[in-house]
Formats: structure tokens, sequence, C-alpha cells
């Protein structure tokens, strides 16, 4: 079997400023992390790999700095990376960065399953994992929480709609997105680390892909357009105030006929 692993490099903060013109973040100096989201994901594959013997391919998009993604992901377990950089991919939004993942994972071959977290802390869209299934045009199941059973023609999942957990099998290739209860992520090894930093890692760029039309990428195949943004107002500090249970009471009380 083999898998694959869509991962992310984020922002490890909720701080950083937007370009007023495009809408797009702009992360220079901004501290990066592994998407937390993104770590379950990778958790199940490599449960699937040490139950069935899978290789695990991990794919992310992004700079440069985006390898040490897929270094850390070597440190547990994973078997190659591939870092899909280009200038072109820069500002994509959900339809170009699923479009540009589909193109990458096709460059590298065939997956019999595909995983992804549930979403990024940068973006929370929640799309990109049913939007790579369409591309792909295989089935996908989102909000996977549990993995039922594993076998060599299909995959049994149980995921949340709603308030009910369902139960299903899906056969392969698909795509699953599962949530982060669906299995802990495990910390790095100290020896697949240290072989880690010896490991190399894939490269794909524009060049590398079948479609060529730099127009399907980046903010040129992105449909969504920015017209204006502007930072939410900031709530003023307020003095804590302390006192006792009777004058407490009365000054809410006071607050309360106020706004009445």
């Amino acid at each position: 079997m083999k898998i694959a692993v869509c991962m992310k490099q984020v922002p490890a903060y909720s701080e950083g400023n937007m370009d007023e013109k495009t809408g797009v973040l702009l992360r220079q100096g901004l501290v990066a992390i592994s998407n937390v989201y993104d770590l379950p994901a990778l958790e199940t594959a490599l449960q699937i790999k040490e139950q069935t013997g899978a290789s695990v391919a991990v794919f992310t998009m992004g700079p440069e700095t985006a390898e040490k993604v897929i270094r850390d992901a070597y440190a547990c377990g994973a078997d190659s990376g591939y870092l899909i950089s280009d200038i072109t991919f820069a500002g994509a939004d959900v339809l170009a960065t699923s479009y540009t993942l589909m193109q990458a994972i096709k460059s590298t071959g065939d997956y019999d399953l595909i995983l992804c977290g549930k979403q990024t802390t940068d973006g929370d869209t929640a799309q990109v994992s049913g939007a790579l299934a369409k591309w792909l045009e295989i089935p996908h199941i989102n909000w996977v929480s549990r993995l039922v059973e594993v076998s060599e023609k299909y995959i049994g999942a149980e995921y949340l709609m709603g308030a009910e957990a369902v139960t299903a099998r899906i056969t392969y290739p698909c795509l699953l997105a599962v949530e982060p209860s669906v299995f802990t992520p495990r910390m790095p090894s100290l020896k697949l680390k240290m072989q880690a930093g010896k490991k190399s890692v894939n490269r794909i760029g524009l060049i590398d892909l079948e479609d060529k039309d730099s127009g399907h990428y980046g903010l040129a195949g992105s449909a969504t357009k920015v017209k204006k943004i502007f930072p939410p107002k900031r709530t003023q500090k307020q003095p804590v105030i302390r006192m006792d249970g009777k004058d407490s009471a009365a000054y809410i009380k006071k607050i309360v006929d106020d706004i009445m």
C-alpha cells in the first residue's frame, strides 16, 4: 500500500499582517511550525504502515523553510517527502492549492490512500481535502474520528455526521480527512531524527507538473478575489475591580440598571 499525507507549515502564532491588495498573509519573520491538525493524519499513516508495511510519502506546499515539515515527518517514520515550492504557487486559495496538490501527487505516482488533517490553523476553511479528492476523482470521507479496519481492498472508518457517528467502508484509492482525536501524534524518535538530516527531500516545481500553465496556480489560478481587508477592532483593556459580595452585587445591579 502507498500512502500520501498532505501537511502544511503554518505560523506558530495568530499574529501577522495581510497584504491589503492581495489579501495574502505576510509570513516573513513569523515563527513557523507544522500544522497541528496534520499531525494526527501523519500518525494515522504511520499506524497503518506498522500494521500493513505500507510506504508513507509526505507532501507539503510552501517556501523552502517548509522543508522542516518533511524533516520532522522523517523523524517520526515517514519514508519519503516532497516539497512543492515555486513562486508561481504563491498566494493560492483553496481551489488553486488543491489543484497544485493534485498535480504534485500525480507527478510522483499512484497512491492507495491520501490522508489530510481536518483543517489548517491559518486558513481554517477545512475545504482543501474535499477539493483535492474532487480533482483526483476519488471517493473521500471527512471528519474521520476512528479507523475500524484496514484491508487490502478497502478501509473502514468512523466519521461524524453532525451529532451522529457513522461507520463506512471505502475502497482504494480514496482520501480521508481525520479529526485530531483519531490518533495521538507520536514524539519524534532520536534515532530517526538523526537519520532525517541525511535523507533527501524531493522538490516539485511548475516544470515537474503535467499542467504547466502558470495561470492555473497561485494568485492567478485562485477563484477567491479579495475586495477589501481590515484589522478587527481591538477591545480596550479594562481594569480588574475587586470587591466583596454585597459591593459587587450592587456594582453589577447599577450596570444592569444603566443598560435598561
